[in-house]
């Protein structure tokens, strides 16, 4: 799926969301001392270990250098422009893909290394376009090898070697708290060529990889890219083989196109070709913008003129040429980056935490499923026995026992190794619950539980995972997540919608609206939370924290807008059994649970979203 996006509304985004770390970005949670993306002066150096970072790529430069007549101011702009809004775009690397110059002569390389000081210390990578040089990659001695060789990169500290022609190089690029490994190679690649090429991929074969080169696809004039001769001898003896690789790039025909082809492992490689030399200016300095961003799993992708964009008046032809918005330069790719690369670098998650690192004081009860928490964990996909225990591993004597509503059947509730990345325990229960016919599972407190009549007055903090089925199949109406099972109207509470409401309950609507409804202790009131409609088939964190006087709902440490605005003290409990799984009215009226839950913990005060169940310190 794509979608197109401009470059005003790019920076709009981008100074409106914080940066992510690449940790917290695994456990799903936004650090409280981000800074925003905007908030980076001019200039200065990008920050590796946000989760969002730019890859900047430079086409065909030839007719803006040619010493027939032409103008390398263009391409003087664009790399100032990148240098000042290093920091401000996050820009990590930049990549050019060949035809630097129109006839590659001596006269045309110097002022081709002219033109690329402008560049500064930020990194990018050089290939040799057929404007550039003649031959395949063993050509030899050239004004191209002796311009933009070996020794103009090897002090940068992304560089990563070349091979013994000098012809092709590759860089390992810092983004998003991982590392990329970025191929730039020759526009012909001899067989020592692709051997070199190899070896380098063999030698890091844990890095995601971005293949740069100049004759790769040309495109209909509908954008639609095929692969040329030259590409499919790169597809067929390097890309397709070698999974890593997921981007490549190339220039040298027009118009500018892209296409998605399957490797041999069965996933998408990207392909797309980037020239605009056709364009007015030859170009006038075009860069095209990568973004990558791994908290929402895509590759924002946008094409602009530095040069045009800063110019107070331009002409109308000026004008037209500032940024480029068909499907074709202006585009969003969709890549799970964790699924696209695990056959190759599979992610690095937080180890298992013992149920003692995650018992902080006030911890009441805590409940996970685990050999440490339930008596009969044992193979994915098994039943969980109806009277099967999940101990409260606090010691404190609230222990889960299950059941089996209605007339379901064992396969309504089992034991699942699936897991949220960041969750304490490798380990939750998959309740089966659905109507026609009703059915589900419960997991209660005993009726002594200390849990049953605690009020919470000074404070609480409850938190659950879970997980909603992909697809969301089957007729499924309001399910309840876990509840304290007294009456409202017990409770002397008659406000709220019905006097069967349980006092209080995590549920979720027919609409995936997560819902939280309490009664307070002192007045007869029902605060109610609303999140926003949750995602199917991904795992989230949910926490209702309550400082003894509001309560606030957090998904995935993010705090939602419709928090109650009633003053809220407390919980009316009544005695009666905490529960998981369902409610009372599920019994009573309709299904339990349908998903998956993990660890959940109550904690007798509140905690701050560092101190969450997610929230990993060594």
């Amino acid at each position: 799926m794509e979608n197109k996006l401009s470059r005003r509304s790019l920076l709009q985004a981008a100074a409106a969301v914080p940066i992510i770390s690449a940790a917290s970005a695994a456990v799903g949670t936004t650090s409280a001392s981000a800074a925003p993306l905007s908030a980076a002066p001019q200039g200065g150096r990008p920050d590796a270990a946000a989760a969002r970072f730019t890859i900047a790529v430079l086409p065909d430069t030839q007719y803006l250098l040619d010493d027939g007549g032409s103008d390398a101011e263009p391409v003087r702009a664009t790399l100032r422009h990148l240098v000042r809004e290093q920091a401000r775009d996050n820009i990590v690397f930049m990549t050019q893909l060949g035809d630097v110059t129109e006839h590659g002569t001596a006269t045309e390389m110097r002022a081709a290394s002219r033109a690329f000081e402008a560049a500064g210390r930020l990194p990018y990578s050089v290939l040799a376009g057929n404007h550039d040089v003649s031959g395949d990659d063993q050509r030899g001695d050239s004004p191209y090898l002796r311009t933009f060789g070996p020794q103009r990169f090897s002090r940068m500290g992304t560089y990563g070697g070349s091979s013994p022609d000098g012809y092709n190089s590759y860089h390992v690029v810092r983004g998003g708290g991982r590392e990329w490994l970025v191929l730039a190679l020759d526009w012909r690649l001899s067989d020592a060529g692709l051997a070199w090429t190899q070896g380098v991929l063999d030698r890091h074969a844990e890095l995601p990889a971005i293949l740069t080169t100049h004759d790769l696809v040309w495109a209909e004039d509908n954008g639609t890219a095929h692969l040329s001769d030259n590409g499919q001898r790169l597809w067929d003896r390097l890309i397709k083989g070698n999974d890593q690789i997921f981007l490549a790039l190339g220039g040298h025909y027009w118009p500018s196109g892209r296409t998605t082809l399957t490797n041999d492992a069965g996933h998408p490689v990207h392909l797309h070709i980037t020239n605009y030399q056709d364009r007015y200016y030859g170009g006038a300095g075009m860069v095209r913008y990568y973004a990558f961003d791994l908290v929402r799993g895509v590759i924002d992708v946008e094409t602009f003129s530095p040069w045009l964009l800063a110019k107070e008046e331009p002409t109308p032809l000026e004008a037209e040429h500032v940024e480029l918005s068909g499907d074709v330069d202006r585009f969003t790719v969709e890549i799970d980056f964790d699924e696209r690369f695990a056959a190759f670098a599979p992610p690095v998650l937080p180890a298992p935490r013992p149920p003692s690192a995650v018992m902080p004081r006030g911890t009441v009860a805590y409940w996970r499923f685990d050999e440490a928490g339930l008596a009969t964990a044992g193979s994915d996909g098994a039943p969980v026995a109806p009277g099967t225990v999940a101990r409260d591993l606090t010691g404190n004597g609230n222990d889960l026992t299950s059941q089996l509503l209605h007339a379901s059947a064992p396969e309504a509730l089992t034991w699942s190794a699936e897991h949220h990345d960041a969750q304490p325990a490798r380990a939750s229960l998959r309740f089966d619950g659905g109507k026609s016919p009703d059915r589900g599972a419960v997991l209660r407190t005993g009726p002594d539980a200390p849990v049953n009549s605690a009020r919470f007055e000074s404070g609480y903090t409850i938190e659950t995972f879970l997980k909603l089925p992909e697809p969301f199949q089957g007729d499924h109406s309001w399910m309840g997540i876990l509840s304290w099972e007294g009456r409202a109207g017990d409770a002397g509470k008659h406000s709220g919608w019905s006097d069967d409401e349980a006092t209080c309950s995590l549920n979720l609507s027919g609409e995936r609206f997560l819902q939280f409804v309490v009664y307070p202790v002192p007045v007869d009131a029902d605060p109610t939370s609303w999140s926003h409609a949750i995602p199917v088939g991904r795992w989230m964190h949910v926490a209702l924290v309550n400082d003894g006087r509001h309560t606030v709902m957090y998904v995935d440490g993010s705090k939602i807008a419709r928090n109650a605005a009633e003053e809220s003290r407390g919980i009316s409990t009544l005695g009666k059994p905490f529960a998981i799984g369902g409610t009372q009215s599920a019994e009573r009226y309709g299904q339990g649970f349908y998903g998956w839950i993990g660890d959940t913990r109550i904690v007798s005060r509140a905690l701050r979203p560092d101190q969450f169940l997610t929230a990993v310190t060594g």
